[in-house]
C-alpha cells in the first residue's frame, strides 16, 4: 500500500493465483487509483469525478456478483460473512453516489476511497483467499461452474467467518 491512503498498489501479495478473482481485483485496484487520481486533480468537481465513481460502482458490484456466484456454485451457505461485507460495501458506495450528487459534496467519497484502500488488502487475504481455498478444496473450475461432487459432497457449507460473529 503506499503512503498516501487514497491509492493502492497491486503486489504480488494481494495474488490468489485464481486468475479470474486476480484479474477482476486488479481492475478494482486500478479503479481505486483513477477515483484517487480524479479526487486529488486541481479543482475538482463532481460532475468530473462521478464518472469514474460510477465506473468503479459498476465493476464493484459485479466484481462482487462474481464472488457471490462462486460461493453460491462452491457450497458457501447464504448467509456467510464474505457476503455480508459485500452488501455493506456496495450499500456504503450507493449511498455516497446519492450523497455526492445531491449535495455536489466530495468528501465523504474521499473518506470512502480511504477506507476501501485500506479494506481491500485485508479483505483478499481473509475473505478472498478462504473463498479460493474452498473452490480448490471442491474442485470447482470457474470457466465452466463445475464442480467436483465427491469434493463438494465432503466439504461442509460455510457460513461463518470462523468467529462469533460477523464484523
Amino acid at each position: 500500500m503506499n503512503a498516501i491512503a487514497n491509492t493502492l498498489s497491486w503486489t504480488d501479495e494481494l495474488s490468489l493465483n485464481q486468475p479470474q478473482i486476480d484479474q477482476t481485483h486488479q481492475e478494482f485496484v486500478a479503479l481505486l487509483n483513477e477515483l484517487g487520481d480524479g479526487l486529488q486533480a486541481a479543482a475538482c468537481s463532481p460532475l468530473a469525478v462521478l464518472p469514474i465513481y460510477q465506473r468503479l460502482l459498476t465493476h464493484t458490484d459485479a466484481h462482487f456478483a462474481m464472488e457471490e456466484g462462486f460461493m453460491a456454485a462452491t457450497g458457501f451457505a447464504a448467509d456467510n460473512c464474505h457476503s455480508k461485507q459485500h452488501a455493506m460495501v456496495l450499500d456504503v458506495m450507493r449511498e455516497v453516489l446519492v450523497h455526492t450528487v445531491t449535495t455536489q459534496d466530495l468528501a465523504p467519497m474521499r473518506n470512502l476511497l480511504s477506507e476501501l484502500v485500506n479494506w481491500f488488502p485485508s479483505h483478499a487475504e481473509m475473505m478472498d483467499a478462504s473463498l479460493v481455498f474452498h473452490m480448490n478444496q471442491v474442485g470447482f473450475d470457474p470457466a465452466t461452474g463445475s464442480v467436483s461432487e465427491a469434493a463438494l459432497a465432503g466439504a461442509a457449507p460455510i457460513s461463518s467467518c470462523g468467529s462469533a460473529g460477523c464484523g
